[in-house]
Protein backbone atom coordinates (compact mmCIF):
# COMPACT_ATOMS: atom_id res chain seq x y z
CA UNK A 1 0.00 0.00 0.00
CA UNK A 2 3.24 2.24 0.74
CA UNK A 3 6.48 2.48 -0.89
CA UNK A 4 7.41 4.80 2.21
CA UNK A 5 10.77 3.00 4.17
CA UNK A 6 10.08 2.20 8.04
CA UNK A 7 11.29 4.69 10.38
CA UNK A 8 10.96 4.28 14.64
CA UNK A 9 10.08 6.61 17.04
CA UNK A 10 10.24 6.21 20.97
CA UNK A 11 7.76 7.50 23.78
CA UNK A 12 9.58 8.79 26.88
CA UNK A 13 8.71 11.24 29.29
CA UNK A 14 11.04 13.25 30.75
CA UNK A 15 10.26 12.47 34.64
CA UNK A 16 13.89 12.24 36.05
CA UNK A 17 16.85 14.65 35.74
CA UNK A 18 18.38 16.01 32.98
CA UNK A 19 20.87 14.07 32.79
CA UNK A 20 18.41 11.12 32.90
CA UNK A 21 16.61 12.53 30.34
CA UNK A 22 19.47 13.30 27.89
CA UNK A 23 21.16 10.52 28.17
CA UNK A 24 17.98 8.43 26.78
CA UNK A 25 18.07 10.57 23.95
CA UNK A 26 21.68 9.82 23.06
CA UNK A 27 20.71 6.19 23.63
CA UNK A 28 17.63 6.46 21.10
CA UNK A 29 19.97 7.93 18.62
CA UNK A 30 22.23 5.31 18.83
CA UNK A 31 19.97 2.90 18.57
CA UNK A 32 18.72 4.38 15.20
CA UNK A 33 15.27 5.34 16.31
CA UNK A 34 13.95 8.71 13.58
CA UNK A 35 12.23 9.95 16.77
CA UNK A 36 11.86 10.99 20.40
CA UNK A 37 8.24 11.53 21.48
CA UNK A 38 7.41 13.11 24.61
CA UNK A 39 3.54 13.04 26.38
CA UNK A 40 1.36 16.66 27.33
CA UNK A 41 0.59 16.27 30.88
CA UNK A 42 0.85 18.68 33.46
CA UNK A 43 1.94 16.43 35.97
CA UNK A 44 5.29 15.84 33.44
CA UNK A 45 7.52 18.41 32.36
CA UNK A 46 6.35 20.47 29.68
CA UNK A 47 7.07 18.22 26.54
CA UNK A 48 8.39 21.49 24.60
CA UNK A 49 10.98 22.46 27.06
CA UNK A 50 11.84 18.28 27.18
CA UNK A 51 12.49 17.92 23.55
CA UNK A 52 14.94 20.62 23.54
CA UNK A 53 16.70 19.30 25.77
CA UNK A 54 16.99 16.48 24.15
CA UNK A 55 17.48 18.32 20.47
CA UNK A 56 20.88 20.01 22.28
CA UNK A 57 21.80 16.55 23.46
CA UNK A 58 21.59 14.73 20.04
CA UNK A 59 22.80 15.51 16.23
CA UNK A 60 20.45 13.91 14.05
CA UNK A 61 17.74 12.59 16.60
CA UNK A 62 14.35 14.50 15.42
CA UNK A 63 12.20 14.73 18.37
CA UNK A 64 8.36 15.51 18.91
CA UNK A 65 5.12 15.87 20.79
CA UNK A 66 3.22 13.01 21.23
CA UNK A 67 1.12 14.44 21.32
CA UNK A 68 0.21 17.95 22.51
CA UNK A 69 -3.35 18.20 23.83
CA UNK A 70 -5.58 21.03 22.28
CA UNK A 71 -7.43 21.62 25.75
CA UNK A 72 -3.80 22.72 27.12
CA UNK A 73 -2.87 25.90 25.08
CA UNK A 74 -4.44 28.31 23.02
CA UNK A 75 -4.12 27.30 19.33
CA UNK A 76 -1.41 30.42 18.76
CA UNK A 77 0.28 29.31 22.21
CA UNK A 78 0.77 25.51 20.17
CA UNK A 79 1.96 27.07 17.26
CA UNK A 80 4.96 29.31 18.66
CA UNK A 81 6.22 26.64 20.85
CA UNK A 82 6.06 24.29 18.00
CA UNK A 83 7.73 26.81 15.41
CA UNK A 84 10.28 27.76 18.26
CA UNK A 85 11.06 24.18 18.34
CA UNK A 86 11.41 23.86 14.26
CA UNK A 87 13.56 26.91 14.35
CA UNK A 88 15.76 25.93 17.29
CA UNK A 89 16.76 22.58 16.03
CA UNK A 90 17.48 23.33 12.64
CA UNK A 91 14.51 21.26 11.51
CA UNK A 92 14.18 18.07 14.02
CA UNK A 93 10.93 18.87 15.14
CA UNK A 94 7.37 17.12 14.52
CA UNK A 95 4.58 18.48 15.91
CA UNK A 96 2.21 15.56 17.42
CA UNK A 97 -1.65 17.34 17.87
CA UNK A 98 -4.46 15.37 19.83
CA UNK A 99 -7.67 16.76 21.26
CA UNK A 100 -6.89 15.48 24.69
CA UNK A 101 -8.90 13.04 27.33
CA UNK A 102 -11.66 13.22 29.34
CA UNK A 103 -9.01 13.06 32.38
CA UNK A 104 -8.01 16.44 31.29
CA UNK A 105 -10.39 18.78 31.98
CA UNK A 106 -9.30 19.60 35.40
CA UNK A 107 -6.14 20.06 33.73
CA UNK A 108 -7.67 22.76 31.15
CA UNK A 109 -9.45 24.43 34.14
CA UNK A 110 -6.05 24.38 36.60
CA UNK A 111 -4.78 26.36 33.06
CA UNK A 112 -7.59 28.87 32.94
CA UNK A 113 -9.04 27.22 29.89
CA UNK A 114 -12.31 26.17 28.58
CA UNK A 115 -12.07 22.33 27.69
CA UNK A 116 -14.67 22.67 25.05
CA UNK A 117 -17.02 20.29 22.88
CA UNK A 118 -15.08 17.69 20.76
CA UNK A 119 -15.98 20.06 17.76
CA UNK A 120 -14.19 22.90 19.86
CA UNK A 121 -11.35 20.60 20.46
CA UNK A 122 -10.77 19.84 16.54
CA UNK A 123 -11.55 23.33 15.51
CA UNK A 124 -8.63 24.45 17.92
CA UNK A 125 -6.15 21.41 16.51
CA UNK A 126 -7.00 22.80 12.51
CA UNK A 127 -6.21 26.30 13.94
CA UNK A 128 -2.88 25.56 15.55
CA UNK A 129 -2.16 24.08 12.32
CA UNK A 130 -3.29 27.04 10.55
CA UNK A 131 -1.05 29.45 12.60
CA UNK A 132 1.73 27.03 12.26
CA UNK A 133 2.02 27.16 8.74
CA UNK A 134 1.92 30.99 8.75
CA UNK A 135 4.18 30.87 11.34
CA UNK A 136 6.82 28.44 9.04
CA UNK A 137 6.38 30.50 6.15
CA UNK A 138 7.46 33.92 7.65
CA UNK A 139 11.05 32.70 7.88
CA UNK A 140 13.37 33.58 4.61
CA UNK A 141 12.71 31.04 2.41
CA UNK A 142 10.16 29.33 5.37
CA UNK A 143 10.45 26.17 6.59
CA UNK A 144 8.26 23.35 7.36
CA UNK A 145 7.05 21.39 10.65
CA UNK A 146 6.00 18.03 9.86
CA UNK A 147 2.38 17.65 11.73
CA UNK A 148 0.83 14.58 13.34
CA UNK A 149 -2.79 14.77 14.46
CA UNK A 150 -4.05 11.53 16.41
CA UNK A 151 -6.86 10.65 14.37
CA UNK A 152 -9.57 8.49 17.10
CA UNK A 153 -12.59 9.21 15.04
CA UNK A 154 -14.31 9.95 11.91
CA UNK A 155 -13.97 13.70 12.54
CA UNK A 156 -10.57 13.54 13.78
CA UNK A 157 -9.44 11.43 10.91
CA UNK A 158 -10.93 13.85 8.10
CA UNK A 159 -9.38 16.84 9.67
CA UNK A 160 -5.84 14.61 9.52
CA UNK A 161 -6.52 13.94 6.07
CA UNK A 162 -6.92 17.86 4.82
CA UNK A 163 -3.77 19.12 6.62
CA UNK A 164 -1.81 16.15 8.70
CA UNK A 165 1.61 15.39 7.40
CA UNK A 166 1.49 12.18 9.59
CA UNK A 167 -1.83 10.75 10.83
CA UNK A 168 -1.30 8.05 14.20
CA UNK A 169 -4.21 5.77 13.21
CA UNK A 170 -5.89 5.27 17.08
CA UNK A 171 -8.73 3.37 18.12
CA UNK A 172 -9.13 0.61 21.27
CA UNK A 173 -6.78 -1.60 21.99
CA UNK A 174 -8.85 -4.20 20.30
CA UNK A 175 -9.61 -2.44 17.26
CA UNK A 176 -9.40 -5.50 14.85
CA UNK A 177 -7.00 -5.43 11.42
CA UNK A 178 -10.32 -5.06 9.49
CA UNK A 179 -11.83 -1.97 11.85
CA UNK A 180 -8.30 -0.14 11.01
CA UNK A 181 -8.37 -0.94 7.24
CA UNK A 182 -11.57 0.42 7.47
CA UNK A 183 -9.95 4.28 8.98
CA UNK A 184 -7.00 3.91 6.63
CA UNK A 185 -9.32 3.43 4.08
CA UNK A 186 -11.34 6.73 5.09
CA UNK A 187 -8.24 8.58 5.17
CA UNK A 188 -7.33 7.99 1.94
CA UNK A 189 -10.78 8.97 0.10
CA UNK A 190 -10.99 11.97 1.92
CA UNK A 191 -6.89 12.91 1.44
CA UNK A 192 -7.36 12.38 -2.53
CA UNK A 193 -4.94 13.75 -4.22
CA UNK A 194 -2.61 13.90 -1.29
CA UNK A 195 -2.92 10.54 -0.03
CA UNK A 196 0.15 9.39 -0.92
CA UNK A 197 2.10 11.88 0.80
CA UNK A 198 0.57 10.73 4.42
CA UNK A 199 2.80 8.91 6.32
CA UNK A 200 0.78 6.31 8.59
CA UNK A 201 1.68 6.09 11.94
CA UNK A 202 0.41 3.48 14.86
CA UNK A 203 1.73 3.18 18.47
CA UNK A 204 2.99 0.04 20.37
CA UNK A 205 1.98 -0.17 23.71
CA UNK A 206 3.68 -3.58 24.24
CA UNK A 207 6.43 -5.47 22.89
CA UNK A 208 6.95 -9.38 23.88
CA UNK A 209 4.59 -11.09 26.02
CA UNK A 210 4.08 -9.09 29.23
CA UNK A 211 2.80 -5.42 29.98
CA UNK A 212 4.70 -3.64 32.90
CA UNK A 213 1.75 -3.27 35.48
CA UNK A 214 1.49 0.45 34.85
CA UNK A 215 0.31 -0.13 31.11
CA UNK A 216 -2.41 -1.00 32.48
CA UNK A 217 -4.42 2.23 32.34
CA UNK A 218 -3.27 2.38 28.78
CA UNK A 219 -4.50 -1.11 28.05
CA UNK A 220 -7.92 -0.98 29.41
CA UNK A 221 -7.24 -3.02 32.23
CA UNK A 222 -6.23 -5.93 29.81
CA UNK A 223 -2.83 -7.95 29.99
CA UNK A 224 -0.89 -9.02 27.15
CA UNK A 225 -2.07 -11.93 27.04
CA UNK A 226 -5.51 -10.78 26.20
CA UNK A 227 -4.41 -8.69 23.75
CA UNK A 228 -2.29 -11.09 22.00
CA UNK A 229 -5.19 -13.40 21.71
CA UNK A 230 -7.44 -10.48 19.71
CA UNK A 231 -4.43 -10.32 17.36
CA UNK A 232 -4.24 -6.52 18.82
CA UNK A 233 -2.43 -4.18 16.59
CA UNK A 234 -0.96 -2.68 20.21
CA UNK A 235 1.13 -5.89 20.79
CA UNK A 236 4.38 -6.59 18.62
CA UNK A 237 5.52 -10.61 20.41
CA UNK A 238 7.27 -12.97 18.64
CA UNK A 239 10.98 -14.09 17.86
CA UNK A 240 12.96 -11.18 15.60
CA UNK A 241 11.52 -12.69 12.25
CA UNK A 242 8.16 -12.66 13.53
CA UNK A 243 8.00 -9.56 14.82
CA UNK A 244 9.81 -7.99 11.50
CA UNK A 245 7.74 -9.68 9.62
CA UNK A 246 4.30 -8.60 10.99
CA UNK A 247 5.13 -4.84 10.79
CA UNK A 248 5.62 -5.92 6.93
CA UNK A 249 2.43 -7.42 6.72
CA UNK A 250 1.24 -4.05 8.45
CA UNK A 251 2.77 -1.64 5.85
CA UNK A 252 1.42 -3.63 2.99
CA UNK A 253 -2.13 -4.19 4.07
CA UNK A 254 -2.66 -0.99 6.22
CA UNK A 255 0.48 1.37 4.73
CA UNK A 256 1.63 2.00 8.31
CA UNK A 257 5.30 2.68 7.72
CA UNK A 258 6.10 4.74 11.37
CA UNK A 259 6.23 3.02 14.20
CA UNK A 260 6.36 4.23 17.75
CA UNK A 261 6.78 1.73 21.03
CA UNK A 262 7.08 2.75 24.72
CA UNK A 263 10.11 3.94 26.21
CA UNK A 264 9.52 0.57 28.55
CA UNK A 265 10.62 -1.17 25.71
CA UNK A 266 13.63 1.20 23.93
CA UNK A 267 16.27 -1.86 24.34
CA UNK A 268 13.86 -4.69 23.37
CA UNK A 269 12.50 -3.05 20.44
CA UNK A 270 15.93 -2.06 19.21
CA UNK A 271 16.57 -5.61 16.94
CA UNK A 272 14.11 -4.46 14.78
CA UNK A 273 14.61 -1.16 14.31
CA UNK A 274 18.33 -2.40 13.38
CA UNK A 275 16.48 -4.55 10.83
CA UNK A 276 13.96 -2.47 9.32
CA UNK A 277 15.12 1.11 9.74
CA UNK A 278 15.16 2.98 6.15
CA UNK A 279 14.28 0.12 4.63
Amino acid sequence: MTDKAFRFGVVAAAGGSGADWQQTAKRAEELGYSTLLSPDNLNLPTPTAALAVAAAATTTLRVGSFVLAGPLRTPRAAAWEAHSLTQLTDGRFELGLGTGLPTMRQQAEELGLPYGSGQDRLDQLSEAIDHVRRLDGALNGGVHTPVMIAAGGPKARRLAAAKADIVALAGGVLTTRAEMAGYVQEIRTAAGARADDIELSLNLFVVGDEAPPWLSGFLGGLDAKTLIEHDSLTVLNGDLDAMTGELERRREELGVSYLSVNGAFLEAFAPVVERLAGK
